[in-house]
């Protein structure tokens, strides 16, 4: 065998050799490559709202400055508050929020005639405005046995009487604002004693 020969078989070896060395790598079955998957939920955003509450669902009346010819009682609204969670661009272009109450008859536990509700009267008081200034407490509503304070105002609260109001729903607009007022009875003197009731209904209104 010549030289030549040699050479040229030891070379198809080497080449055969090294093909084989370099067969591409089988995975095993079962293998395999996690993905992680995510994603960013917000939370949803819920429209504001305007609505009121009332500190408590009654209150009593004490008799307080009674003189010969009335006999007067005397107490406290419980506090109203107005809470407004909207954006100003919630808000209607021109929108007015009032709260507005007026009561029943007074009627009595044992037959005893009913007292009107021209006979109670209130003076509201905000107790809390704002920074704005733009809520404001209505006026006061005195009695039918009373001298008007204002023109017109010895009515009692037998109509739909203003407690506290704004003009801008949009400038107060996330807000909580509240309010009271002093509430009177008065009678006349001959008031049939007895137990009597009425149902004040506040209304908010925009």
């Amino acid at each position: 065998m010549t030289i030549q020969r040699k050479w040229l078989l030891a070379a198809a070896a080497a080449l055969t050799a090294s093909v084989a060395f370099q067969a591409p790598a089988v995975a095993d079955p079962g293998d395999g490559t996690d993905v992680e998957v995510t994603v960013e939920i917000e939370q949803i955003k819920e429209p504001g709202v305007l609505a009121m509450s009332i500190a408590a669902d009654s209150v009593a009346l004490s008799e307080d400055g009674s003189t010969l010819e009335n006999r007067q009682f005397l107490g406290t609204l419980p506090t109203v508050t107005v809470t407004d969670t909207r954006t100003m661009e919630e808000v209607p272009s021109g929108a007015a929020w009032a709260v507005l109450g007026n009561a029943s008859n007074f009627a009595g536990d044992s037959g005893q005639a009913p007292i009107s509700a021209g006979h109670l009267g209130w003076k509201p008081h905000l107790i809390d405005g704002g920074e704005t200034g733009l809520v404001a407490e209505g006026e006061e509503v005195v009695t039918v046995l009373d001298e008007p304070t204002q023109p017109g105002n010895n009515v009692g609260l037998v109509d739909q009487e203003l407690l506290a109001s704004t003009f801008e729903s949009g400038a107060v607009a996330g807000g909580a604002y509240a309010v009271n007022a002093d509430l009177f009875l008065r009678t006349p003197a001959d008031v049939a004693a007895g137990s009597y009731a009425s149902t004040l209904t506040l209304s908010l209104f925009e």
